[in-house]
């Protein structure tokens, strides 16, 4: 008797122990399940991040008493096993619920997440959820969305611009050429040389014989005139 009681008092360590590191549980009964199919299932609910175990049910009931996990307690009849969750709930109840469907023996009854009581009805529903991996890849393409409307938003608004001013030039006759105007202008200056009258030749006439007329005329000198002012000069 005294060898039978540390046990019981071990057992009821452990389950508070198991409460107070998670308020995650699911209760099932495995009456007709072998050793190797429970061993088989323990196995596959660990790489879950479950503890799942075989327990009495008066010691569970003691342990959880004051607990958030109290309300569980209502589905502890019979031959109990239960599996404490430290991962995705939803992947383990997804496990529990293909495992259950190969091995007919293993009936899932109920559970609880942080203090709530789950049915049989919640656990359907959380095992028809996307696992954790999918719902973070599907939160995260949600909110890459509105980046990706933004950023399309943003490049399409200098597109939209040309288009509008493109669409405006058409409707005026086109954009000015600014290009030739600058050009003609540029021009302007040796056109207007060439486009100036050459001088006719009877204007040249007329200015040659003004400047002969203006010239004063030559005087004529006599010869004997010439010869006396030469004989009138005083000898040196």
């Amino acid at each position: 008797m005294s060898k039978v009681r540390p046990a019981k008092v071990a057992t009821v360590d452990e389950v508070k122990a198991k409460v107070d590191e998670t308020s995650t549980a699911v209760v099932t009964e495995y009456r007709g399940m072998t050793v190797a199919q429970i061993s088989a299932l323990r196995r596959e609910l660990r790489t879950l991040g479950a503890d799942f175990k075989v327990f009495k049910n008066t010691l569970v009931k003691r342990a959880i008493v004051g607990t958030p996990s109290e309300s569980m307690g209502e589905f502890l009849q019979g031959p109990t096993a239960i599996a404490f969750v430290n991962g995705d709930v939803s992947a383990v109840a997804k496990a529990l619920r293909d495992f259950a469907k190969a091995t007919p023996t293993l009936v899932v009854k109920g559970g609880v997440l942080d203090g709530k009581t789950l049915s049989v009805t919640d656990l359907t529903a959380l095992a028809d959820l996307p696992s954790r991996e999918v719902l973070l890849a599907q939160f995260a393409g949600a909110l890459a969305a509105p980046m990706r409307t933004m950023a399309g938003l943003l490049k399409a608004v200098p597109q939209n611009f040309a288009y509008g001013l493109s669409a405006l030039l058409d409707t005026k006759g086109g954009a000015p050429a600014s290009s030739s105007d600058d050009a003609v202008v540029a021009e302007t200056p040796a056109g207007v040389e060439e486009a100036a009258p050459a001088a006719s030749d009877d204007e040249t006439t007329a200015v040659v014989d003004v400047a002969v007329e203006e010239a004063p005329a030559a005087t004529e000198t006599d010869p004997s005139e010439a010869a006396s002012a030469a004989s009138d000069e005083p000898a040196e």
